[in-house]
């Protein structure tokens, strides 16, 4: 079992420890760091295969990796531990030194990201439908964004260049973390939602899979972002 570091004080709901403070800000920069080798096409595989280094490129894709992971990552994170703190329980994230680095070094040599930043944890007695509801909670965040993205993509934004580019993005990311959170495998939140309610979990995760769906069939996004 992980034993958190720090103080295991109740907090009020919003409120934060400075070492989960800092596990955040490093979990977000070191993220920030390893998809932007990702997206921008500068890993050593990439180089080896004839793709010339751009440090420019780099920095420029920079921006949608941190939109895309603060949008994301951050506020799914947060989602699991306000709902954590509103029913009584201590709640904070930690990071996963060993996976920030592992996912850096990956992305580094071959562009492709294998994250595992870390986790909410909580800790104070929780009931079966507590921990159903703080584990839906990341990724109906997820899914609230993806909606409100997925409109703007679809009748505002697209063929906008770089502000479509950026919606959809930022719709596409939230959509791949709630589907592939939804699976009901292993420690993923689909497991803890579907053992809580069967049904919650089918309209959370035939949702995550439609829009993901458009996203794949209905856009011209993954032309324009990856080429």
């Amino acid at each position: 079992m992980y034993i958190p570091e720090g103080s295991l004080q109740v907090g009020k709901p919003g409120s934060f420890s400075r070492i989960e403070l800092g596990h955040l800000f490093i979990a977000i920069g070191v993220l920030t760091v390893a998809f932007s080798f990702t997206f921008s096409k500068n890993s050593l595989l990439f180089f080896l295969l004839g793709s010339p280094v751009n440090v420019w490129n780099y920095f420029y894709y920079m921006q949608f990796a941190f939109l895309g992971i603060v949008t994301a990552f951050f506020i799914h994170e947060l989602s699991h531990k306000f709902v954590a703190q509103k029913y009584g329980l201590w709640s904070e994230f930690r990071m996963y030194p060993r996976g920030l680095l592992f996912s850096v070094i990956i992305a580094f040599f071959t562009g492709l990201v294998f994250a595992t930043p870390g986790a909410v944890m909580f800790q104070g007695g929780a009931r079966s439908f507590e921990t159903g509801r703080i584990a839906a909670a990341g990724p109906i965040s997820n899914i609230i964004i993806a909606v409100v993205t997925y409109v703007l993509y679809h009748f505002i934004f697209f063929d906008m260049g770089f502000w479509g580019t950026l919606i959809g993005f930022i719709c596409l990311v939230n959509l791949l973390l709630a589907t592939f959170n939804l699976l009901p495998f292993g420690p993923l939140d689909g497991k803890k939602v579907l053992l809580w309610s069967e049904t919650v979990w089918f309209m959370l995760f035939s949702v995550s899979v439609l829009l993901l769906s458009g996203m794949f069939i209905g856009g011209n996004l993954l032309t324009n972002f990856f080429t």
